[in-house]
């Protein structure tokens, strides 16, 4: 069956008003990325790095986030739910914790390495490093259960691991950063 975009915000605008909302909205993304082929069909294939926006509202904000070639994110948090579902690609996810026993106050704390059809969901206080590892562009489906946009939040700096501010102009701009690379 084909992808149809609008179609799925919908689907997800809709599951707002259920009981578990997050499940229900977890639903539609599973089954959306569990024929990874027809969203890729349904959103092209990407040809560069980038946030392709379906949905901003202050309750939920759903993207196409596209991994330029080995582009590394470093540590960031969200400070609200998400939800990523690979549609082409390769996602490594470093997760990290803060902690008071590490001299720069965060530690590793697990990874996940997420191919195409793979869902992962995070808390409200995950921070996480995103990295393609691939000669080739990857993307997924990314849903935050708030303005995704309209949210400061922090960015770590990934030699010292110091905390810094970010917010959604900051990550524009780092995938901006990672098409004028392209370009050269």
């Amino acid at each position: 069956m084909a992808f149809d975009r609008d179609r799925f915000v919908e689907d997800c605008v809709g599951a707002l008003g259920e009981a578990d909302a997050r499940g229900a909205i977890l639903e539609h993304l599973t089954r959306a990325v569990s024929d990874h082929a027809a969203v890729l069909k349904g959103m092209g294939e990407p040809a560069e790095a980038g946030l392709d926006v379906l949905l901003r509202s202050p309750r939920l904000t759903i993207f196409a986030a596209k991994w330029a070639p080995n582009m590394t994110l470093s540590p960031h948090n969200h400070l609200m739910w998400a939800m990523i579902g690979i549609y082409t690609g390769r996602e490594d996810n470093m997760f990290w914790k803060r902690s008071a026993h590490s001299p720069r106050g965060l530690a590793a704390g697990g990874a996940k390495a997420m191919f195409a059809g793979d869902v992962c969901e995070m808390p409200e206080d995950a921070i996480h490093s995103v990295t393609n590892p691939l000669g080739r562009f990857t993307a997924g489906l990314h849903i935050y259960g708030g303005d995704f946009f309209d949210t400061e939040r922090s960015l770590w700096n990934a030699e010292t691991l110091a905390e810094e501010p970010s917010n959604g102009e900051v990550v524009r701009a780092m995938f901006e950063a990672e098409n004028a690379k392209l370009k050269r």
